[in-house]
């Protein structure tokens, strides 16, 4: 199966969600639009994950792109880990529909409804209906930040 996975190289995407007071964001790599009509999304949360603590109590994520110059942001969800640092001091944020947490730097982001948690093993899968979306002016075009790209970001914690 390596010889088939280590030649994707999917977009990453920083999920950040909130239940009560409690804010949680990561970057993820497994996620995917996975049906037209409805439009449904799915984001793939590791059981480990300070993310996937909170999003479990969430009815709404908020799904986030990220430009490839954007690592500084990338690394600061994909590098430290919730269960010791507040992400959300360090990163521009607004509260979106529903009360999710917006990156306001990101390229694009939309807010979706948990409809589903799927069990995949060490992952479990959230399905979202999108609820409210938004985009930076100025951004489209740029090129978005890819497994490549952040590859070499130190995990905050094992996957």
């Amino acid at each position: 199966m390596d010889a088939f996975t280590d030649r994707l190289d999917p977009d990453m995407y920083v999920v950040t969600a909130t239940a009560g007071e409690e804010r949680a964001g990561c970057l993820v790599g497994f996620a995917s639009q996975c049906s037209i009509r409805p439009v449904r999304f799915v984001v793939w949360l590791s059981k480990v994950n300070r993310t996937y603590e909170v999003a479990r109590g969430a009815d709404f994520l908020a799904v986030h792109l990220l430009a490839r110059e954007q690592r500084e942001l990338a690394e600061l969800f994909g590098g430290e880990t919730g269960h010791r640092v507040d992400k959300f001091a360090r990163a521009a944020w607004a509260r979106g529909y529903g009360g999710a947490a917006v990156l306001q730097d990101a390229c694009a982001w939309f807010v979706g409804r948990v409809l589903q948690q799927v069990d995949g093993g060490d992952h479990v899968g959230f399905v979202l209906s999108p609820e409210q979306c938004g985009e930076q002016p100025g951004t489209d075009g740029r090129p978005l930040l890819r497994l490549a790209d952040a590859v070499s970001i130190e995990p905050g914690h094992p996957a």
